[in-house]
C-alpha cells in the first residue's frame, strides 16, 4: 500500500506526516478534536502558555481512554458474575 503524505495543525504548528491512507480519516478528526479543545481550555482557564494547555488536552483524552477501560472491565465483570449466576441456575434445574 503506498504511504500518503499529510499536513496536520495542532495548536497553530504544522506538523507533515507519512501515513497509510486508511488512517487519515482518523488523524484528521483528531486533530479537530484536539484543536477544539485546545480552544475549549484557552477561554475556560485563561490559559495562554500552549504547553500547559496541550498538557491538560492530553491528560483530558488520556483519563477518557482510561475510564473507558475501566468501565469496560467492571462491565465485562458484572458479565461474568450474570454468567456465572446463570450457569448455577441452569446447572439447579438440570439436577
Amino acid at each position: 500500500m503506498e504511504k500518503l503524505k499529510i499536513k496536520l495543525s495542532i495548536a497553530n504548528r504544522i506538523y507533515p506526516l507519512t501515513i497509510d491512507p486508511s488512517q487519515e480519516e482518523g488523524l484528521r478528526k483528531a486533530a479537530l478534536d484536539i484543536n477544539n479543545m485546545i480552544k475549549q481550555l484557552e477561554q475556560s482557564y485563561s490559559v495562554n502558555d500552549k504547553q500547559d494547555v496541550l498538557a491538560m488536552c492530553a491528560l483530558q483524552f488520556a483519563s477518557k481512554t482510561k475510564q473507558r477501560s475501566i468501565d469496560n472491565s467492571n462491565s465485562n465483570k458484572s458479565f461474568e458474575i450474570k454468567l456465572k449466576e446463570l450457569n448455577e441456575l441452569i446447572s439447579e434445574t438440570i439436577s
